[in-house]
């Protein structure tokens, strides 16, 4: 069993955008929802080159607040009203609390409009 596959394949089957990032800001993986979202995979790129200096500033301080205290792991950065769903910065930490990169987190808010357990 590798658990690697298992945590991939859960990121990967999620229909939100995931986009990982170490604390060099780079981009370490993007599941397929957010290379579909934002229309290119920059893997191997800087997070920052995406953004302007104002939102590198911002990502430049939640991630300094992550790294202060193993308890600070999400923050709430903003809300699309448009598609219902709030944005979050995660903190990724290794067993012992040490910070090792961050993801952004997309939670849609609208109600499912399927069947339950229709297959």
């Amino acid at each position: 069993m590798n658990l690697n596959s298992f945590f991939k394949s859960i990121i990967d089957s999620d229909r939100a955008p995931v986009v990982i990032c170490d604390l060099e800001h780079t981009v370490v993986y993007m599941n397929p929802a957010s290379v579909a979202r934002y229309h290119t995979d920059i893997t191997g790129r800087s997070i920052k080159a995406c953004h302007n200096a104002q939102s590198n500033a911002i990502i430049d301080r939640v991630v300094a607040w992550f790294a202060e205290n193993k308890e600070n792991n999400i923050v709430y950065t903003s809300r699309n009203d448009k598609e219902n769903k709030d944005v979050y910065m995660v903190a990724l930490r290794e067993d012992d609390g040490t910070l090792i990169g961050y993801y952004e987190k997309h939670e849609y808010r609208n109600k499912e409009t399927g069947e339950m357990y229709s297959m």
